[in-house]
């Protein structure tokens, strides 16, 4: 069954958000090369700019978890806190209705 990972980000604009966008777009480089990747989406929230919010699509959770707990996106992952100067949170959803 297929889920979806939400990941919440918030980035100030300017300078921040222009570095930001090319690390999101290496992370998902490498994703698209992991077993299950589906695939991904990176959005800005119209009323808080500063809110980003990438939808990233998996054939699995066990394939999400693989690939979550891999050293290739944490250290993707430690780049784009130390831009972005907090964590990201994740949600994980699937199908309510298959």
């Amino acid at each position: 069954m297929a889920i979806e990972v939400m990941i919440k980000r918030r980035v100030k604009q300017g300078v921040q958000a222009k570095k930001l966008v090319p690390l999101i777009l290496q992370m998902r480089s490498l994703a698209m090369h992991q077993p299950g990747y589906i695939s991904g989406t990176t959005l800005s929230n119209l009323d808080q700019p500063e809110d980003c919010l990438v939808i990233s699509r998996w054939e699995s959770i066990d394939d999400w978890k693989k690939w979550f707990d891999s050293s290739q996106r944490a250290e993707m992952e430690r780049k784009i806190e130390a831009l972005a100067g907090q964590k990201a949170k994740y949600d994980v959803y699937a199908p309510m209705v298959p």
